[in-house]
């Protein structure tokens, strides 16, 4: 198993425990049964991605069963009319989930709709859709996650809810000690340190430079891909709900400084002992009990030990910065590059400051004693900025470049990083040698076969290997995903975007408990992450998790009491229960919302089959009313082509200086002299024929002259 992959993180709980329904080992539960499926009614046995299906994706589903031979399967509308019929395919035994099964493919229904049921053998799935948006709402969700992680700054009920809202936690107002002043460790350090801000790592409220570092380079690796597939419009300038929406920066770039600001302060000032060098983490000096808001914490903070790990996951995370946001923010992307160069400098002066595994007292440890994949990784990350020798030496000169595991069987993670490396090598356009980025490249693509072929022999299509299911699977699951995706952009394959969009599936309910593990995402959703804000579970008068939170999933370790108690004697892919108290299954953490946030951001990507032809859109520009220093006026887009329009963004130049500084009707940013405008909720989708419109009022130097041409979701307009 991978450096650190398993390693577990100890959480102290409150001794109160939920009295209502639980998921447990794939069956539905109460306090009442006597046992694990005592008295309890089993999920239906036909397992589907619970909130649906792309038409023009991969369309499958699992069914549990004891026959041998093939079954009929029917694929009915909500009507009750069948639309399609097959056979399934027998698999036998699935040794992961302890079941036998068989898999049903209705790939070639290319139908849109929903309440769609999949029916075999008598078993009826639970309802689904099958759209083009599909995966448009969790995509905002996904990333929305992060906001509502933030530490630092009031979570706002405009934004969130009321149910989510909270006060800034950890600015120093009582109960809270604070972060904007926090002291070392004892013999650390003899100064306090800035470290405000930054994203709590899971449900307690450490904040982790390990952790943090892979996931703030997902979520801007996820824009840079989109980017550079011309695809990013969907993740730009209010597209999420942030404070910063409106400011000119692509949301997921707003969301991440958040932590790439934290990342920086965590690094040791000038003058001090290991300066450049980064704190390892910043945790309360004890456990917390739950439930506990972040405000309410009284618990005293501490910087740890700076640690090898943490300096170069900055100096990789503050390199990216570097390339990505030079394009909105150049004096940030020079600060970034800055922090990131005195970083490498300082963990090569510095290669083995090790992080203990004993150091989790009131946080987790994140030990990492190999960094030489931390070193590769940073090393790719600053050559690919720079295109600097010294640091292209670094990386080819690293075993990692050459190695044949930097792809592991259990794909890359927090602290096996070297993966992250190969894969800004193999994408971002680079001054190495045709041969040396072919070969990076086809280990991009080897990797992901081998995931490929991992799926196709289990039941359940999951790209991990059978002892695979340690803390945190799903994020594994998800990061694993990600390969095959960036393996399908650098081949054109399809197989590999079939690959990605099933792991999506198995996330959603296609498993062995029947189990979304995406909050709000499904019929039967987790709901009772291990968190100390959202903690319903414990009182009603706590939220549950916000839409779109991934729980950590199985977990054959059963490393923590509720999981020992209720999941005895579980196969390795049914080791999971929603319950708050199940830290080691069922907790969320930054790690795992990235690649879910980044694989999201890619399935709800719209492909060339579904996307309106040049020309069918028909816009009109009508000026309603004019002034010496003003202007309003309506625009309305029409679709001319022949299938639904779903999600649209409108675009066009002004041309004499005009500036809008309100609208209705739709959401318009600014940019210079280009304008984009993106419908609302319930004027997002245009049929054919359909119209949308929306007005717009803004300042203007004497004249008001009306654009001349517009574009629909990137096509020219007629």
């Amino acid at each position: 198993m991978p450096t650190g992959a398993s390693l577990p993180r100890p959480r102290r709980l409150a001794a109160t425990l939920l009295t209502s329904s639980l998921l447990v080992g794939g069956l539905l539960t109460t306090p009442a049964a006597a046992a694990v499926g005592s008295g309890a009614a089993a999920t239906t046995a036909v397992r589907v991605n619970q909130v649906g299906y792309l038409p023009d994706g991969p369309k499958r589903a699992t069914v549990v069963t004891t026959a041998t031979q093939p079954l009929t399967w029917q694929l009915r509308e909500a009507s009750g009319t069948a639309v399609a019929s097959g056979a399934t395919v027998p698999r036998g035994a699935d040794t992961p989930s302890g079941q036998s099964v068989q898999v049903a493919d209705f790939s070639s229904f290319q139908g849109a709709g929903s309440g769609y049921v999949l029916t075999v053998d008598g078993s009826s799935s639970v309802p689904f859709d099958l759209r083009a948006n599909l995966y448009d709402g969790l995509r905002s969700d996904a990333m929305a996650f992060f906001h509502h992680q933030r530490s630092g700054i009031p979570i706002d009920a405009s934004l969130v809810g009321s149910a989510h809202a909270r006060p800034a936690g950890h600015l120093g107002v009582a109960p809270n000690k604070g972060d904007t002043s926090v002291p070392c460790q004892a013999g650390v350090c003899d100064y306090t340190q800035d470290v405000r801000g930054g994203w709590y790592d899971a449900g307690d409220h450490g904040k982790y430079v390990v952790n943090g570092g892979i996931s703030t380079w997902l979520m801007v690796n996820s824009f840079e891909r989109a980017k550079r597939a011309g695809k990013d419009a969907a993740l730009g300038d209010s597209s999420l709900k942030v404070p910063e929406r409106g400011n000119g920066v692509p949301d997921v770039l707003d969301e991440a400084r958040w932590e790439l600001d934290f990342l920086m302060r965590m690094q040791v000032p000038e003058g001090k002992p290991y300066a450049g060098m980064a704190f390892h983490k910043i945790h309360d000096a004890a456990w917390t009990g739950m439930p506990l808001r972040p405000d309410q914490d009284p618990q005293p903070r501490e910087l740890h030990r700076p640690s090898t790990a943490a300096t170069l996951n900055l100096a990789a995370a503050a390199a990216q910065c570097a390339r990505v946001y030079r394009a909105y923010d150049p004096a940030f992307a020079d600060r970034c590059l800055s922090a990131a160069r005195k970083a490498w400098t300082a963990a090569r002066a510095n290669p083995a400051l090790y992080a203990p595994d004993s150091d989790s007292t009131g946080g987790g440890a994140y030990g990492d004693t190999t960094v030489s994949d931390e070193f590769y990784w940073a090393a790719a990350e600053l050559y690919a900025t720079t295109d600097e020798s010294g640091y292209r030496d670094a990386a080819t000169d690293s075993s990692w470049h050459t190695s044949s595991t930097a792809f592991s069987a259990y794909g890359f993670g927090w602290a096996d990083t070297a993966a992250l490396g190969r894969l800004t090598l193999a994408t971002v356009p680079n001054g190495l040698p045709a041969a040396d980025r072919d070969r990076i490249r086809t280990s991009v693509t080897a990797a992901a076969d081998d995931y490929l072929s991992r799926m196709a022999a289990q039941g359940y299509a999951v790209p991990v290997p059978a002892d695979g299911y340690f803390w945190g699977s799903n994020g594994e699951v998800a990061n694993d995903a990600i390969v095959l995706a960036v393996a399908g952009e650098l081949t054109g394959k399809e197989r590999y975007r079939t690959g990605a969009l099933e792991t999506m599936d198995y996330l959603l309910g296609r498993n062995a408990l029947g189990q979304s593990y995406v909050s709000g995402y499904g019929e039967t959703s987790s709901q009772n992450q291990h968190h100390r804000f959202w903690a319903h579970q414990l009182d009603a008068s706590w939220p549950h998790p916000p839409a779109g939170s991934l729980a950590g999933g199985p977990n054959s370790g059963l490393q923590d009491p509720v999981a020992e108690e209720k999941l005895a004697g579980c196969a390795p892919a049914a080791c999971y229960i929603d319950d708050i108290g199940s830290y080691s299954t069922n907790e969320v953490a930054v790690n795992w919302n990235a690649p879910l946030a980044w694989l999201a951001a890619y399935a709800a990507e719209r492909t060339s089959t579904s996307e309106q032809p040049t020309g069918a859109c028909a816009v009109t520009y009508k000026t309603d009313s004019e002034w010496s220093t003003g202007f309003t006026a309506t625009v309305t887009a029409k679709n001319t082509g022949k299938t639904a329009v779903d999600g649209w963004q409108l675009g066009w130049t002004y041309g004499a200086g005009q500036r809008v500084t309100s609208a209705w009707n739709a959401t318009v940013t600014q940019n210079g002299t280009a304008v984009v405008a993106r419908g609302t909720d319930w004027n997002r989708t245009i049929a054919p024929g359909a119209t949308a419109s929306f007005g717009v009022q803004g300042t203007a130097g004497g004249t008001h002259p009306a654009p001349t041409a517009f574009t629909l979701n990137g096509k020219d307009c007629t």
